[in-house]
């Protein structure tokens, strides 16, 4: 039986603090980073997507961070098959990849190896779905999803809108809904000997840091970056300009809110979207959860130990492999 190579995810909701950690971690078991970011992946939108700065990543490689134009779909599709290229350049220099992000069905498409090849090549009903979405908005969208298929509108909030549309060509091309074709694949069993670490923390403490970075955000010139964007002639219908922060500030350019509107409309939405990701989380099988209160909100303690559970990992792959 061929050995499975060694994976690690490191996840959570986001401002838990997944960036500090994964440096620690990498560093102290020889990893690189995969980012499992929708917005950080594009290039000039640095302050909105909390992106990762060179000076930070302490000389670990990391990637699909900053290598995509904003006019450029980046899929689930894409990701994948990006995220499976840096794998092979990491397991070639003998390092372990450690796919660091909160976007939970990238993760999920890489650690189950998620069948894609139904990806449509005809995009003119995409098309068709966007100007309806432009024209009668997210929410009379997200209601012809749920008319056809109930379960994915439960589980795609009807302003990603990228996910509500790819659900409904699905069941246009195949005629059955997305949501059967998902279950099927969760039920795969992992090509990868992995830990699924999951970061969290009190709800309360998650919301403060969320707020206060959505501050810091605003301070660092996030307005300047949005207009700077749309001055390059960025669409603000791009999938990227649609993600939490740009969307809100384009509205406050736009004169459709204050700026002080735009920015309570950031919090509110970024804590709705890390509420989001922790239910999406509590589903996956396989995860363990690493709550900074049960150490001490050391980081140190929380890398200690998940250093400790890839070492009983290690065991297990030795095991295996005398069975």
């Amino acid at each position: 039986m061929e050995k499975k190579r060694k994976l690690i995810i490191l996840t959570g909701p986001t401002a838990v603090g997944k960036t500090e950690a994964s440096i620690h971690l990498a560093k102290g078991i020889g990893g690189e980073i995969i980012s499992a970011d929708s917005i950080q992946v594009y290039q000039k939108m640095n302050i909105g997507s909390a992106k990762i700065l060179p000076e930070e990543m302490e000389g670990v490689p990391h990637y699909l961070v900053d290598c995509l134009d904003p006019k450029e779909e980046f899929s689930v599709y894409v990701f994948q098959k990006m995220c499976k290229e840096a794998m092979e350049i990491i397991y070639q220099k003998g390092k372990i990849p450690i796919i660091v992000g909160g976007t939970g069905f990238y993760i999920q498409s890489v650690l189950y190896d998620i069948d894609f090849s139904k990806e449509s090549t005809d995009h003119s009903y995409r098309k068709e779905l966007e100007t309806f979405a432009r024209e009668k908005g997210n929410h009379a969208l997200w209601e012809r999803l749920r008319e056809v298929d109930p379960a994915s509108a439960k589980a795609i909030h009807e302003n990603n809108r990228k996910r509500v549309i790819r659900a409904l060509e699905y069941f246009k091309e195949e005629k059955s809904p997305i949501s059967k074709h998902n279950e099927e694949q969760r039920k795969k069993t992992s090509p990868f000997d992995f830990c699924y670490f999951v970061l969290n923390r009190q709800r309360e403490t998650l919301y403060q840091r969320i707020n206060e970075r959505v501050e810091q955000m605003v301070q660092q010139g996030l307005e300047q970056e949005v207009l700077e964007l749309l001055q390059d002639g960025y669409d603000p219908s791009l999938t990227s300009m649609q993600g939490i922060g740009y969307r809100e500030m384009i509205s406050y350019l736009k004169g459709n809110l204050t700026k002080e509107e735009a920015i309570e409309e950031i919090k509110k939405n970024t804590r709705h979207f890390a509420k989001r990701q922790i239910t999406w989380f509590k589903r996956e099988p396989d995860t363990i959860w690493v709550n900074y209160e049960h150490f001490h909100n050391s980081v140190s303690e929380m890398v200690s130990f998940m250093e400790e559970s890839i070492h009983q990992l290690d065991r297990r792959i030795i095991d295996h492999r005398f069975e």
